[in-house]
């Protein structure tokens, strides 16, 4: 019958060991406090996405959100042809701003939309506000962005005369050019345009009667990623309490924006004392989930409800004088674009 001997260990011997699974334990510690951030992508977007200082709402707002998550991410702006393949290689670990338009996104995880985007069809000429729906605009030409039009979704509309741009400010330079009479942009951006022109007392721009197609901003997170599912769910939880709360309005610049947040079926008005004022319109609300408001519709300040507006606003700064804000869009660059409208 075999045996096996056990020899003592001389004290140097133990030594070596203990200090050799000391090393190791606290080698995978470090690894652990200094284990690389989650490395999250997009393509610069003007006034949503900058990585130069200019203002950035996507930017500022996801900051916020993944400090109160507390996820350690990274995030990179890039030019829109290398986004996709970093993020299919692993070069990313996904995207922070991403739009589903129709790509195919069986590779990623996605988040709840975390902000709504919705896109009209605006023009100089007030008969725009008859457009309902794309074809509507048959035969004629619309500037848009390429971020859009390289898309399944609009790719398929051909009896529309796209005039395609490479970045907003050109798309909005065929409008003031006269070169395409109808530009299709999101909702808050034709708003930073129409601060713009009505802060140099020019004719603002006219809306159609309703967006003619509705995305949004979604986290997309690569599957293979660890602890993907996990990130997800917690960012969505965060979302949906600073969205109610009222800390997604200042870094969206927003004095209002509406979603149901009492679970009724009817969107309430959610206000910030950081940034909104007693004299802000309920006009220029913001929707962050698609419901209407109506006359039961609740008045959120800093997450309290107030059943009144009179409640909420005797809440709030009084601001008898307003003086217009600045446009997001930088007036020294849409200088001459002014000029031409």
């Amino acid at each position: 019958m075999a045996r096996c001997n056990a020899f003592p260990l001389s004290f140097f011997t133990r030594r070596a060991l203990f200090l050799s699974v000391s090393l190791t334990v606290y080698c995978c510690n470090i690894s652990q406090l200094h284990a690389a951030p989650t490395t999250l992508g997009a393509s610069s977007f003007e006034t949503y996405i900058s990585d130069d200082g200019e203002p950035a709402r996507i930017n500022n707002l996801l900051k916020k959100v993944f400090e109160k998550a507390e996820l350690d991410v990274e995030l990179r702006v890039m030019r829109d042809a290398f986004l996709g393949s970093s993020v299919l290689t692993g070069k990313l670990d996904g995207e922070f701003a991403y739009v589903n338009l129709g790509e195919d996104s069986s590779h990623l995880l996605l988040s709840d939309v975390y902000l709504p985007a919705y896109l009209y069809a605006v023009s100089k000429n007030a008969e725009v506000e008859s457009v309902r729906l794309f074809p509507h605009l048959k035969d004629n030409r619309v500037a848009i962005e390429n971020r859009f039009a390289n898309t399944p979704m609009f790719r398929t509309l051909k009896e529309i005369k796209w005039s395609r741009n490479p970045s907003t400010f050109d798309a909005f330079r065929q409008l003031a050019d006269d070169r395409a009479p109808f530009l299709l942009t999101t909702e808050l951006l034709a708003r930073e345009l129409n601060i713009l022109l009505a802060n140099d007392n020019e004719e603002t721009l006219h809306y159609s009667a309703k967006p003619l197609a509705q995305t949004g901003f979604q986290l997309a997170v690569r599957k293979e990623l660890a602890d993907a599912k996990s990130m997800i769910e917690r960012f969505n939880e965060t979302v949906s309490s600073m969205q109610s709360n009222g800390e997604f309005n200042a870094p969206l610049s927003l004095p209002w924006l509406t979603k149901d947040v009492d679970g009724d079926g009817t969107a309430d008005f959610i206000g910030h004392s950081d940034i909104t004022r007693s004299s802000d319109s309920l006009a220029t609300a913001y929707s962050l989930d698609g419901k209407p408001t109506s006359k039961n519709s609740k008045f959120f300040i800093n997450g309290k409800a107030h059943e009144s507006l009179e409640q909420a606003q005797a809440t709030l700064v009084q601001d008898e004088t307003p003086s217009p804000r600045a446009s997001l869009l930088d007036k020294t660059t849409y200088q001459r674009l002014l000029q031409r409208w």
